[in-house]
């Protein structure tokens, strides 16, 4: 989408303005559609035009096995909503889903690594329909306005226009902490999140972990909370921890955790999204992660190329031995990737090993006959 095309939805939401809100029923009804000379309406506008625009972005992940995954699980919590909602998974490294007032619904690849089982990812979806449902998007509007911020908010359509989908981590973070949603609409998402999974049977527990899961990643990493799109949004996520985990306690019922089920969802993007991480080069975040991981799938040896990864590259004292003991662990499972080969390469080179390095160059090229960095490996063995 260009500048030009949000003006012109930022032209039709100013004139809403003088038009005054709509009264809202408590919740949006299934195949809600807003009359376009309303507020609502307009704001819808500006939505469908980012929609237009995100269905032709690279950026989109288009396997179907990963989408129909997801969205059966949005439709096992939305119901009789699913008709009315459009799921894009997007490739960034990053935490991060969100939801639009037309339905259109981000879920971002750095999430999808993150949920260890299917009760967590249905969480995150959860809140963000938690949202969607209260028009909570609109209510930020409507304030923003009745502040004499309309300006302000108005900037944030040219300001996703500048970015676009490939923006910095720090300008996404810095929209969303200016268009967060307040305190008391994140615990109302959160607890409409919570019911949502409840009435689709998954154990409401989940969702106490995601955030228990996320803050030990912040401590972990370089990367400071304010620079953070997730932590933007979400300023006090202790607080929601412990609300979370009290809600979850008096909740009992369901215990549903789907954790085969999201690891077959995920299986033709898995390898994709554990390169994503590494190249975000947060290391001590990544360990974290991949901990957490593997604590559920001890013997995935995609993971244990991921760790062994984190430690090639971070290269602190102790860290190539510690590198080569997870891919030791990774050549033990059939989900290994080739490069583990190469990596183990690399490795023995920096300790001065040319025959162990030789042997594992060997093992590489059997297991991918058509590499294409044969070569350059070559040529490091013979200096």
């Amino acid at each position: 989408m260009n500048r030009r095309g949000f003006g012109c939805a930022l032209c039709a939401l100013a004139a809403m303005r003088a038009a005054g809100a709509q009264t809202l029923s408590e919740f949006v009804e299934p195949g809600h559609r807003p009359p376009p000379d309303t507020d609502e309406g307009g704001l819808w506008g500006l939505m469908d035009r980012a929609e237009r625009d995100l269905k032709t972005s690279r950026f989109v992940v288009r396997d179907r096995a990963l989408n129909a995954y997801l969205r059966e699980v949005v439709c096992r919590l939305g119901k009789d909503h699913c008709p009315d909602l459009r799921l894009y998974v997007v490739r960034t490294p990053q935490f991060n889903a969100s939801m639009a007032p037309n339905g259109m619904m981000q879920v971002w690849t750095g999430l999808l690594l993150r949920c260890v089982d299917e009760a967590q990812l249905a969480a995150i979806l959860g809140h963000e329909m938690g949202h969607y449902l209260r028009r909570h998007t609109l209510e930020r509007y409507r304030d923003a306005r009745d502040k004499s911020n309309f300006g302000a908010f108005l900037s944030l359509g040219l300001a996703v226009a500048g970015v676009g989908l490939a923006g910095t981590v720090a300008n996404l973070a810095l929209l969303a902490s200016t268009f967060a949603y307040s305190r008391e609409q994140e615990h109302e998402a959160d607890r409409i999140g919570l019911e949502l999974m409840a009435k689709a049977g998954y154990t409401r527990i989940a969702a106490a972990e995601v955030w228990e899961q996320l803050i030990a990643e912040l401590a972990a990493g370089t990367v400071e909370r304010s620079q953070s799109v997730l932590f933007a949004t979400h300023p006090e996520p202790e607080e929601r921890l412990g609300a979370l985990r009290a809600a979850a306690a008096q909740a009992g019922g369901a215990e549903e955790r789907g954790l085969e089920r999201h690891r077959t969802g995920l299986a033709a993007v898995r390898e994709l999204i554990v390169r994503d991480e590494l190249s975000l080069r947060q290391y001590g975040r990544s360990e974290v992660v991949f901990d957490r991981l593997l604590a559920q799938a001890p013997g995935d040896g995609l993971l244990w190329y991921g760790k062994g990864e984190v430690y090639r590259l971070r290269a602190e004292p102790g860290d190539l031995a510690r590198a080569m003991e997870a891919y030791a662990r990774a050549l033990e499972s059939r989900e290994a990737p080739p490069d583990t080969h190469r990596s183990i390469v690399m490795v023995e080179l920096k300790q001065g090993d040319k025959a162990r390095a030789q042997a594992a160059l060997d093992a590489y090229l059997r297991a991918k006959p058509d590499a294409a960095d044969a070569g350059a490996l070559r040529m490091l063995l013979e200096q």
